[in-house]
């Protein structure tokens, strides 16, 4: 008789339709409200996602999962309010909750504890753990509807003890890569450990998810530079990692960021669920996407009523050889001016790094690439490499022929000129292990119609330590962006088109953040999470604002 391993995850939801993710321990047909789907099978493991469709829109309902006609969720061994799917009204409220960088650890001491306290074991409490606390006593009006994860769902490289202990079990962990993740299977026990925790497995249960990957999901510094790409390809353990790492988060993440019509289009999802066993077509496939520059097939779009949220992959699709890097590449990038394009009250651009950095930051990066491109002397590309690859400037500023573009795209989106203006565009990213709030402003005669803004909220579960947070605020305040601009001038770096402040310094505890909008009014919240007890934690507002 199968059962669940992980899940159900509630993933994609519109107006009409939701889908929802399984992973079971044996083959079987999975069924939820009625509709029902078979399950696929990659190197002994098994998946389903599930088409629910003629929901109504804004409607509200409780759901369970039958594995071959038997119920297996709600599990009655754990603790939990009903799993609920909640459709988009197209005329009402929508609260998006979002953040990034999520290590998996237990919610017990010391794991509550600072970095500072403890910098093996601390990671204080858990953001979204707080969030689904907060849940279960607040009534379902007040939930979000949907939670961007933006990056770092899983951390290869970091904590998560019970995969750690796995991976013992079966290699030699004094040969490269030691502890880290290594392989698909090794891969499914970290998503069991990040997901699987009763508080966490409810909330993804019923709030729909988005997600996008980030460095941690695969390496540190992922595809950094192309000397980054060089090195790791050089290594005899790396291939297995990265085709591992790839097919495991098209399982895991990105199937279910499709509308169930794009699931039904798509050649690569029937090949899998029609094989017996989809582990070498997948590997193939990882194999051939990392050796190929096309971020848009990570990428992709929502309509969410009035709002249009859209989704790019900043790290799988660089171009890191010839004259110009770029952040993405010229194919991800067409597809993202055709996405920007339209008529809707709110448009939400989401990448995982922040288009804005505090502006000492960004000056640092821009001056980087400038001297790795040889401005202050052939000499010095070499050690201008190595700075890049130390420091993590790795950002938009980094990548200056895709902050231009960017730069004009929000331009052209703000006065008009690729449809009726949004009340706001907000980007919104992660990764950096703060949050903040910067406000833009354009040049006289731009004809600028939208309120635009960067929102950034990371983590969600791994604080910066105080030395981390002191380089941070160095960049965000006087006299660091003094200097760094200063810097940046001497490499020939160019003022950006676009001007941007912090509304506040930057916020270093584990955090989540709230967008709400209604009509053409839009809020931002951030919360922290307070020291203390970990049963039930404190949660506090660091930064409420109208943006709109």
């Amino acid at each position: 008789m199968a059962d669940l391993v992980l899940g159900p995850l509630l993933r994609y939801v519109n107006e009409t339709e939701a889908t929802v993710w399984v992973e079971t321990d044996a083959p079987c047909e999975v069924e939820v409200l009625g509709h029902r789907s078979r399950s696929f099978c990659v190197e002994g493991h098994h998946y389903a996602i599930v088409a629910v469709r003629g929901l109504e829109p804004g409607g509200t309902y409780e759901y369970e999962v039958a594995l071959d006609g038997e119920r297996r969720w709600p599990d009655p061994a754990l603790d939990v309010p009903p799993s609920t799917i909640r459709t988009i009204d197209p005329d009402g409220r929508l609260e998006i909750a979002f953040g990034s960088c999520r290590v998996a650890v237990p919610h017990v001491p010391p794991y509550t504890l600072t970095k500072d306290e403890d910098p093996e074991h601390g990671r204080e409490i858990d953001a979204l753990y707080a969030l689904a606390r907060r849940m279960r006593s607040t009534p379902r009006s007040k939930w979000p509807l949907v939670l961007l994860n933006i990056g770092d769902q899983v951390y290869v490289d970091e904590d998560a003890p019970q995969t750690r202990a796995f991976i013992r079990s079966r290699r030699d962990v004094s040969r490269p890569p030691g502890e880290e993740v290594l392989d698909f299977e090794e891969y499914t026990r970290l998503y069991w450990e990040s997901w699987g925790e009763p508080e966490i497995r409810w909330l993804l249960s019923t709030i729909s998810t988005a997600m996008i990957f980030d460095d941690h999901d695969v390496h540190d510094d992922w595809n950094t530079s192309q000397a980054w790409v060089a090195k790791m390809r050089a290594q005899d353990w790396w291939e297995k990692r990265i085709t591992s790492a790839l097919m495991s988060y098209w399982v895991y993440q990105h199937i279910g960021n499709l509308a169930p019509d794009e699931l039904e289009r798509d050649q690569l999802f029937e090949r899998v669920r029609t094989a017996d066993d989809a582990g070498p077509l997948l590997r193939e496939f990882a194999a051939k996407a990392d050796h190929s520059v096309n971020g848009s097939r990570w990428s992709y779009r929502r309509d969410l009523g009035r709002t249009r949220v859209v989704v790019f992959d900043s790290r799988e699709g660089r171009v890191l050889d010839g004259p110009k890097r770029k952040i993405v590449d010229d194919r991800e990038w067409e597809w993202i001016e055709e996405q920007a394009s339209g008529d809707f009250d709110h448009l939400l651009l989401v990448d995982t790094l922040p288009i804005l950095l505090s502006p000492g930051l960004h000056q640092i990066e821009a001056w980087n690439e400038r001297v790795c491109a040889g401005a202050w002397g052939r000499a010095l590309r070499a050690p201008g490499e190595r700075i890049r690859r130390a420091l993590d400037l790795e950002h938009w500023a980094a990548f200056n022929d895709s902050f231009e573009r960017m730069e004009r795209l929000i331009t052209e989106v703000g006065s008009g000129r690729r449809g009726h203006p949004p009340a706001t565009i907000v980007a919104l990213g992660g990764d950096v292990h703060h949050a903040y709030l910067a406000e833009v402003a354009f040049r006289r005669g731009a004809g600028i119609r939208s309120a635009v803004y960067q929102a950034v909220c990371s983590p969600f579960r791994n604080a910066l330590d105080r030395h981390e947070r002191a380089v941070v605020r160095f960049g965000s305040r006087w006299p660091g962006p003094l200097l760094t601009r200063a810097l940046a001038r001497s490499a020939g770096v160019a003022a950006p088109a676009l001007r941007w402040r912090l509304t506040q310094p930057p916020t270093f505890d584990n955090q989540f953040a709230t967008l709400e909008l209604d009509g053409r009014h839009a809020r931002l919240r951030i919360e922290k999470i307070l020291p203390g007890e970990w049963r039930n934690p404190r949660i506090d507002v660091s930064l409420e604002r109208v943006l709109a």
